[in-house]
């Protein structure tokens, strides 16, 4: 019998987002808004199984009412939902698995136990997570190598091998075959990745979380379609987008004056600019002739997205580019200029660069607004 559901996870919700200023709520408004879109593709694909491998909330000391918001929303689903809580809202005393929503929601069952459960056309693998950080395989316990029925794992932590990722909840490459598991599907890292296995077929994948986090973030904003024909099948798999907002990171080298006229074109090419979370890095080359067409990027970024951020902290004056100078009046204002160029150029870290370049154009802009006054 064929099994189809959808797995998802690392929804956080109530995340802080202290990065990204005033919008921050409404990064937060997105994350919650987005289980709709979610359930909204359970409901046009006819699937009736939805599977949440953890940290559905930032931390267990989130506001009572977003837990109320999310259970409320779970309950409308016309299926089943199976939650096993993650290294974020752990099963601890206190934990939002104790709010009464979970019992007043019928169709949903937070899984509090590593023991299988079995449902009409599959058997699933819970491993739900009661602390915050550990060293153990939270797998370690599935043995589905005699199940007769389609054999689906539930886990949440970090697959061995993530570049950078420490061993926290580890959990090998090859789990899913060392337990007999058809699939085995991960929660924790937020971008959606497949893990093959010998044979090629996938029985191991990140879903990646429905709404992407921050800047940097890879193939975030899905869920994970998956279809599996009988015990032993290949599982297909299908990621598909769900999120809202688009966190979009664009850089740019000034080589050249003018360089900036391209810039503020591919600003006006960017869409849903309402929905759009942009940071610009610009490096390269600065001349004085395009300090208002930065100025004019700067506003743009500011103003047109949702939240915008210009770093132009690797900006260098054009050494070539004597009229940074030669508009200021000679004696010790001049002096001053040249003093803070060499430093621009030649300084030891980027920070300083960027303070150093940052003063020469003050220098410069003070400099015009008092021939404005005479």
């Amino acid at each position: 019998m064929t099994v189809r559901f959808i797995h998802t996870a690392d929804w956080q919700i109530g995340m802080k987002a202290s990065g990204i200023g005033p919008v921050g709520q409404q990064v937060r408004e997105a994350r919650l808004d987005t289980i709709n879109r979610v359930l909204g593709v359970a409901k046009e694909r006819g699937i009736n199984l939805l599977l949440i491998t953890g940290d559905v909330f930032e931390d267990n000391a989130v506001d009572r009412f977003l837990v109320r918001k999310v259970g409320d929303k779970l309950s409308r689903f016309p299926g089943r939902v199976y939650i096993i809580p993650g290294n974020h809202d752990p099963l601890v005393p206190g934990s939002v698995w104790e709010h009464a929503v979970w019992e007043e929601a019928s169709n949903v069952s937070v899984i509090r136990e590593p023991e299988p459960i079995e449902l009409d056309d599959c058997i699933l693998y819970p491993c739900p997570l009661e602390e915050k950080y550990s060293t153990r395989n939270p797998t370690s316990w599935i043995d589905a190598g005699e199940s007769e029925k389609i054999a689906i794992g539930l886990a949440h932590g970090n697959v061995e091998g993530l570049p950078d990722a420490d061993p926290d909840f580890p959990i090998p490459r090859d789990a899913a075959g060392r337990a007999g598991l058809d699939f085995l599907a991960v929660g924790h890292w937020h971008s959606f990745a497949t893990y093959p296995g010998a044979d090629g077929a996938v029985r191991l994948a990140y879903s990646g979380t429905h709404e992407t986090t921050k800047f940097g973030e890879r193939d975030s904003g899905n869920v994970l379609v998956v279809e599996i024909d009988e015990r032993g099948a290949a599982p297909k798999l299908e990621s598909v987008p769900v999120g809202r907002l688009q966190w979009q990171t664009e850089e740019t080298s000034l080589e050249r004056e003018g360089a900036l006229d391209s810039v503020l074109s591919g600003l006006n090419e960017i869409p849903a600019p309402e929905s759009t979370l942009l940071r610009l890095r610009l490096n390269g080359l600065l001349y004085a002739s395009d300090r208002a067409k930065l100025a004019s990027v700067e506003e743009i970024v500011s103003t047109r997205f949702l939240y915008g951020i210009v770093d132009g902290q690797s900006l260098v004056p054009a050494p070539e580019d004597d009229s940074w100078i030669e508009s200021l009046p000679v004696g010790p204002v001049r002096e001053a200029a040249e003093k803070i160029r060499e430093q621009a150029l030649h300084a030891s870290d980027e920070e300083k660069k960027a303070v150093a370049t940052r003063a020469l154009i003050q220098l410069f802009e003070m400099n015009e607004k008092n021939h404005e006054g005479e």
